[in-house]
């Protein structure tokens, strides 16, 4: 009995691992986080809700980028991108007062689209509790970057944050 339960599990995990194992055979992390530093410098967009600020610096000898959020109308808000293995993460210390992991699901080096997806959280009641999901970017060029952020809550996509960004310096 011991024995098939053993067995039902490992089949029932193994699309899971070829999935992972697919993620990371399907996207080159290390290019998607090579295009993610190019960002470092600071950065602003027109929002409906004023002008929104955002810079970028290289810490820890270049092996973590930390993105600083600012508007006249938000706390500031931090995002922390950095490589674990052969794995992309960030982790967005949101204003909603969780702290969601997301890991990079794809990216097109033509196009400059990197796209995340949530992994897990600290500080969240349940997975059914607001915070941000998804985030996917767009690195146009040198000078050109937006960004959708996807918050859920009661597990739908509840709203989405649009920002295009054009590099101050």
């Amino acid at each position: 009995m011991r024995t098939h339960l053993f067995l039902i599990a490992g089949l029932l995990l193994t699309p899971a691992a070829v999935n992972a194992a697919e993620t990371q055979t399907t996207m080159d992390s290390k290019a998607a986080f090579a295009r993610l530093k190019g960002l470092v410098g600071e950065w602003q967009a027109d929002t409906s809700k004023g002008k929104v600020r955002v810079s970028y610096e290289l810490i820890a000898g270049g092996t973590s980028l930390v993105e600083r959020d600012s508007s006249d109308k938000m706390p500031v808000m931090v995002t922390v991108y950095h490589m674990d293995g052969n794995r992309l993460l960030l982790e967005h210390y949101c204003m909603a007062g969780n702290q969601p992991r997301m890991e990079a699901r794809s990216f097109d080096a033509e196009t400059g689209e990197l796209h995340f997806q949530f992994l897990d959280a600290t500080n969240l009641a349940n997975r059914n509790a607001g915070h941000m999901h998804s985030a996917t970017f767009h690195i146009a060029d040198s000078e050109h970057v937006s960004a959708d952020w996807d918050f859920f809550e009661d597990g739908q996509r509840k709203m989405t944050e649009s920002f295009s960004y054009t590099r101050v310096k």
